[in-house]
């Protein structure tokens, strides 16, 4: 039994809103503590509460209350009190049944424990069979402990997959914040060097506009940080219930083993947890229409999307993003900026003289597909690509120019090149577009895109479009890939000093087409 001084320090274990030992506790400022997620909840009740008198935050223990939402800190050293008051309890359980154990006896008649009685969950001796459990179902230890053990260890597994899986979304929370975070500090530069340009007039839309960003950004950072505080909360959890499974299972007495299993409650699964992102369409828009009856140039820099940067595409390397993709048309209204890039709409045709063998050309050229029947009829040739490749007859070293083109699915490749792009094979992959300093590619994948350049990829997590624009500025070295559905987005931008003719260049898996639109 317990001394008085033990359960009296068990009860300051105690959290007072669940009435357990504390997990995870934390400190109010007025120095009660209490388990984080049971405050969590107790505050998002009094949130979700009718309107009342008076807003805020109060104490269960102490009835303050707090203007703000108080933050909440880990209390270290209380979390290490209970820990060892934990391993205490289940030390002190488990040498009273060792003790027991030794002995092998029935507590009741004093006996043998041979077998185990599952209607009553325990081990009984042979007068149990007979008086107690003469109806029940008895099984040997070895057998009974099997069947627990097969369950503890699918327990355990799933367990050790809740918590890979949640480790990944904490990661990806990680890289959400950063993202957000740097979306935010760009789109201040930006419109703080754009106002820096405007009368004193402005000046008040400048702030206010920046307040904007910044209540955005402290919002979206909030619910992140809840869902990531969640996720460690539950993390932690699932270590507790991983630790305790790891020693039922390292138990070599089988009765203990039996006893023990039930008390182990089976782990939770937590809520899918919403993602979370930065308006940023939300704060430009406000502004969009004044600037642009100010001046056109103003809107040359404003971001049309910021898209969270997504994680490096396996086995490619580390990814070194470019500058950040800047162009007018994106916070122009978006009929605006279709009318403007096709005003530079060029009418390509494919070189077939650069075209893969199993590439078949359409009558004009206007349209590539890649199917066996190509390689009928054709002679192999020195510029011919090795890969299922092919050129544009068009290149361009001035000039702003623009083109449209129609995909059946994913697994395509489009960008630009210098007219020396090697034709043959390069080890490790199956197309060469993007993989030297003279070529730049967009890969279209079935549930993402890769900017490619010297190797390297940058991963674009963006809706598949059919068909895509891209916008070549030559002078301003501007490569621009666009998706046209019912609005036209930015896909994404490459920004370099190009120093030779471009030409579109395209790669094709089998069965896939590209069709090159042309306009009057």
């Amino acid at each position: 039994m317990a001394s008085p001084v033990s359960q009296k320090l068990e009860e300051k274990l105690v959290c007072s809103i669940c009435l357990e030992l504390f997990r995870v506790p934390v400190t109010l400022p007025c120095g009660h503590n209490f388990c984080k997620r049971c405050i969590n909840g107790h505050w998002h009740k009094q949130e979700q509460a009718p309107a009342r008198a008076e807003k805020g935050y109060t104490c269960p223990e102490c009835r303050r209350a707090f203007e703000q939402h108080p933050e909440l800190e880990k209390n270290v050293t209380l979390c290490s009190v209970v820990e060892l008051a934990r391993d205490g309890e289940a030390r002190v359980s488990g040498t009273e049944r060792c003790e027991v154990a030794h002995g092998e006896l029935c507590p009741q008649h004093g006996r043998p424990l041979e077998l185990y009685c599952e209607e009553e969950r325990r081990c009984i001796c042979c007068v149990c069979t007979v008086r107690q459990c003469q109806q029940h179902r008895r099984v040997l230890f070895e057998e009974e402990r099997s069947k627990k053990q097969a369950l503890l260890k699918e327990s355990l597994e799933k367990a050790e997959e809740e918590s890979e899986r949640i480790e990944r979304a904490m990661q990806e929370l990680e890289e959400r914040m950063h993202s957000i975070k740097d979306s935010s500090e760009g789109l201040q530069s930006v419109i703080l060097s754009k106002f820096a340009l405007l009368r004193k007039a402005l000046e008040d839309c400048q702030w206010q506009t920046v307040a904007r960003i910044e209540q955005e950004q402290a919002a979206a950072l909030g619910r992140v940080e809840e869902d990531w505080s969640l996720l460690k909360d539950r993390l932690d959890v699932l270590g507790q219930h991983r630790e305790r499974a790891q020693r039922l299972l390292a138990c070599p007495d089988h009765r203990t083993f039996l006893q023990e299993f039930p008390l182990l409650p089976p782990p939770e699964s937590p809520e899918a947890l919403l993602p979370m992102e930065f308006d940023v369409a939300g704060v430009v828009k406000p502004i969009t229409d004044v600037l642009t009856n100010i001046s056109r140039l103003l809107l040359e820099d404003l971001p049309g999307s910021v898209a969270p940067k997504a994680p490096d595409p396996v086995g490619q390397g580390p990814v070194h993003p470019q500058r950040p993709a800047v162009k007018v048309v994106a916070a122009l209204p978006q009929c605006q900026l279709r009318a403007e890039l096709l005003k530079d709409h060029c009418n390509l045709t494919f070189d077939p003289e650069t075209a893969n063998r199993y590439l078949e050309l359409s009558k004009g050229n206007r349209k590539a597909k890649h199917g066996p029947s190509a390689i009928h009829g054709r002679q192999e040739q020195g510029p011919r690509f090795e890969p299922w490749q092919a050129l544009c007859t068009q290149g361009y070293s001035h000039g702003h120019h623009y083109w449209d083109l129609k995909i059946s699915s994913h697994s395509v490749v489009l960008g630009v090149t210098y007219r020396s792009l090697p034709r043959q094979w390069q080890q490790g992959h199956k197309f060469n577009i993007g993989m030297d300093g003279g070529s730049w590619g967009l890969q279209v994948r079935e549930d993402c895109y890769l900017a490619w350049h010297k190797g390297r990829a940058e991963k674009i997590q963006e809706l598949l479009y059919k068909t895509l624009g891209v916008c070549l500025d030559y002078g301003k070295g501007l490569l621009s890939f666009y998706g046209l559905g019912e609005r036209m987005r930015l896909i994404h931008s490459f920004h370099n000093v190009f120093t030779e003719p471009l030409y579109p260049v395209f790669w094709l898996c089998e069965g896939r087409a590209v069709t090159l639109c042309q306009r009057d």
